[in-house]
């Protein structure tokens, strides 16, 4: 997957200026904590995801930012300056709504114009702003149409002008894709990256699609239960996973929980339950005294085979129980003579196919799989 690298991403470390930073922030809706005392600092020019699964406390956080809910404690800072008593139109930041929320009874050019003129900016800044922000998007032949003219595309890219219209420091975007089907979501994918990357700007947004946090971010958040569970990205955020959730979360793994048999700074040797032993390498924050251990190996990193392999550190026999045809991939589900099931992805390299209840053995590397405290 291609990662977005904006020109702020190449500056050096000291160059660097944060425009979001939350510090120590929690937000409570009476006894429910919907984030945590969570700390996020987001510099000039990423583009940046918050990443987790429903109800997590995502959207809050974005809330926050916009200034939509106000923080129980800690505070919002965005470009250095304090922000718990401003209002959201008074931030330089804008949003983009999954649902578009544009007017139908306007046009797209006035749904564009529309902050423009709260702000009673001249007719002729307005129109040339308009005419910028329409050509940015690539809707110029559009811009007097109504929306209900138009497709779920076009109106996501007129909701993207009608935002960035107004010059923000900050494009915050709430699962701006989300409403679309596959192939169309695709494709934004690829014009909000070729936006960001023309602007320059910073975007922070938020989805709960993991592919497309891992193909547009230069660092992504991911959240569980009103936490930040990692920061990284989204090469380390998918190799190198700090908990089991971030492991199970993004993308497709295999997670064996066990007892820690042996143990140093570069091997882990865990025994689960059923009796497989499994050697890994240890996760970067694992404790020195760990007594249960959670292995998390990638269906990719499996080989499969019907002949026992050249010695690859953990290699298993077992049965193919269930294969799914996906075009590029097979996806495999086998049963190992100790009663554990792993999923296993095969490339369609030789069209070779597994047949139900075929004798296979399963093998990987060490350096394939990794160790998580349980």
């Amino acid at each position: 997957m291609s990662q977005t690298v904006s020109p702020a991403m190449s500056q050096s470390s000291n160059q660097r200026v944060a425009d979001v930073e939350l510090c120590q922030v929690s937000k409570s809706f009476g006894e429910e904590i919907a984030v945590n005392t969570i700390d996020l600092t987001i510099q000039e020019g990423e583009f940046f995801s918050i990443l987790g699964p429903s109800g997590c406390g995502k959207t809050t956080t974005l809330r926050l930012i916009a200034g939509f809910e106000q923080p129980t404690t800690g505070k919002v800072v965005i470009q250095g300056r304090d922000m718990n008593r401003t209002p959201a139109h008074r931030r330089s930041v804008n949003t983009v709504f999954q649902s578009y929320a544009l007017f139908n009874h306007m046009t797209v050019k006035d749904n564009i114009a529309f902050g423009l003129r709260i702000k009673k900016m001249g007719r002729s800044q307005v129109q040339q702003r308009v005419t910028d922000a329409l050509r940015l998007v690539k809707m110029e032949a559009f811009g007097n149409r109504y929306p209900a003219q138009l497709s779920g595309g076009q109106k996501q890219r007129v909701a993207l002008a009608r935002a960035l219209v107004n010059r923000p420091a900050v494009m915050l975007l709430d699962e701006p894709l989300g409403a679309l089907d596959l192939k169309l979501r695709k494709e934004m994918q690829v014009e909000l990256s070729n936006l960001h990357q023309q602007l320059g700007i910073t975007f922070v947004m938020v989805t709960h699609d993991q592919e497309e946090a891992l193909s547009l971010s230069d660092r992504i958040a991911v959240m569980n239960d009103g936490n930040i569970e990692q920061i990284g990205s989204p090469k380390e955020i998918y190799d190198h996973p700090t908990t089991p959730f971030v492991a199970d979360f993004i993308g497709d793994t295999n997670l064996l929980k066990g007892t820690v048999a042996f143990a140093d700074k570069h091997m882990l040797q865990i025994k689960t339950p059923e009796g497989t032993t499994v050697l890994a390498q240890p996760s970067d924050n694992i404790p020195a005294d760990l007594k249960t251990a959670v292995v998390s190996v990638r269906p990719e990193k499996i080989h499969l085979s019907q002949e026992p392999p050249p010695d690859e550190g953990n290699c298993y026999s077992g049965y193919v129980k269930h294969v799914m045809y996906l075009g590029t991939h097979l996806h495999c589900v086998v049963q190992l003579q100790t009663g554990e099931c792993l999923t296993v992805m095969q490339p369609n390299r030789t069209g070779l196919s597994w047949a139900s209840a075929t004798p296979v053995y399963v093998s990987w590397m060490p350096a394939d799989c990794l160790a998580l405290a349980a």
